[in-house]
This record gives C-alpha cells, structure tokens and sequence, in this order.
C-alpha cells in the first residue's frame, strides 16, 4: 500500500486553510512543508491547517509542524491548527476521515511528545477563523 499525503487549499476571509488528508511521514510530509512555504510565499501570513484527516504522524510530520509554527511566528502570522478531540469521533462526512475519529491520532501525538500546547487548536475550521484556541485543551504560552 503506497504512503500518501493530499493536501487542497481553501480560503476562508484572510484565512489560508490546507486541508491535509493522509498520512504524514518522512516520505510525505515534504509535501505539507513546500505547500505552507507556497503560502507564505505568496503573502499569506494567516493560516489554518486542518488535520482532521490525517491518519497517521510520526517525528517528521511532527518537525513540520514545528516548523511552519516558527516560520509563521517569523513572519508575524498566525497558524492554527484543526484537530478532533482526543478520542473524540468526527461528524460523518467530514474530508478524510469518514467519521470514525481517526484524524484524532496527530491530537494524541502532539499531546504525548508534549507539544500539543505549542498550537493553536480548534476543533473546526469556522471555530479556528473566528478566534479563541480551545481553552481546555491549551496551556500557557510556550516559545520554541
């Protein structure tokens, strides 16, 4: 079975939302990192990555996370990220992740390596363009 990662634009206001689809890994999160660089690129310095669907993230995935954090914080931007609740099942329908939770799996990573408090989370993309992170599950502000 071939390791694939999908990843589609969209715009919501002055919002850049990549819709990442798949599995991030050392083969394929290259793929998310040249799209956010794409982005910045292109002047972009607000942007939602919405993560519902992906079904698997190792270390790499992770680092390219980290990374679009630092290179949105460089440019003076703002990155939010999309991720269902851990454990939590997504509506039915939703893009990738055919209602069965999975793309929960990136929220249970980044709150294991505890990193998960670096990010901005929301659970849906209106909740992450109108504003306020989800409080719950955020802690104090950390630098990296």
């Amino acid at each position: 079975m071939a390791v694939t990662l999908k990843v589609t634009d969209g715009e919501h206001g002055e919002w850049a939302v990549l819709h990442v689809l798949g599995e991030m890994d050392l083969v394929t999160s290259p793929v998310l990192r040249q799209r956010v660089h794409d982005a910045v690129a292109d002047g972009r310095r607000s942007i939602v990555l919405d993560l519902s669907g992906v079904v698997f993230c190792d270390s790499s995935g992770v680092g390219v996370l980290i990374a679009t954090r630092r290179l949105i914080r460089s440019c003076r931007g703002e990155l939010r990220l999309i991720l269902p609740a851990d454990g939590a099942e997504t509506p039915a329908g939703r893009a990738g992740d055919g209602g069965n939770g999975q793309g929960a799996h990136v929220n249970r990573v980044l709150g294991a390596l505890g990193v998960r408090r670096l990010f901005d989370v929301h659970p849906d993309v209106i909740s992450a363009v109108d504003g306020a992170p989800d409080k719950a599950e955020q802690a104090g502000p950390l630098s990296a």
